[in-house]
């Protein structure tokens, strides 16, 4: 009796034993979620020079990644933001009190200004315009000597 070795009778039972590799099957859903899990960071540097001399370097630092690992990672300027929290309107508040005080300081000035400007005319149509009839005390006059 001669045996003979068992084949696969069936051409899919190969196919389904493909090795998956982390490529295949990937949608930009599991690539965003993959990202945003681990987190990315993109750094470069760009510099510009003439003779040896630099002129310009900038430094490029990208991380992308969730919110939850940024917080991990202790990276959190957005919550002190003004603009991207709500403080924006207590900001804007703020500033129109401001803006209102610092009018009504400027108007009280320019009141003081005039007030001021008119005692000074007042008193300058007071004093006497003929200076002859009334002739300048000499020093001698205003400090007698005792004898």
């Amino acid at each position: 009796m001669t045996s003979s070795p068992i084949l696969p009778t069936n051409s899919r039972t190969n196919a389904s034993r493909t090795i998956t590799t982390s490529t295949q099957g990937s949608t930009l859903a599991d690539i965003l979620e993959r990202v945003l899990d681990k987190g990315i960071v993109i750094a470069g540097d760009i510099s510009v020079s003439i003779a040896s001399t630099e002129l310009l370097h900038i430094r490029i630092r990208l991380l992308i990644s969730s919110v939850d690992k940024a917080r991990e990672m202790g990276v959190n300027w957005w919550e002190n933001d003004p603009y991207l929290s709500g403080k924006t309107q207590t900001l804007i508040d703020e500033n129109q009190k401001l803006q209102e005080r610092l009018q009504s300081l400027e108007a009280e000035m320019r009141s003081l200004k005039a007030l001021a400007t008119s005692q000074l005319d007042l008193s300058a149509a007071e004093q006497p315009k003929d200076r002859s009839r009334n002739p300048p005390i000499s020093e001698d006059e205003n400090h007698p000597e005792i004898d």
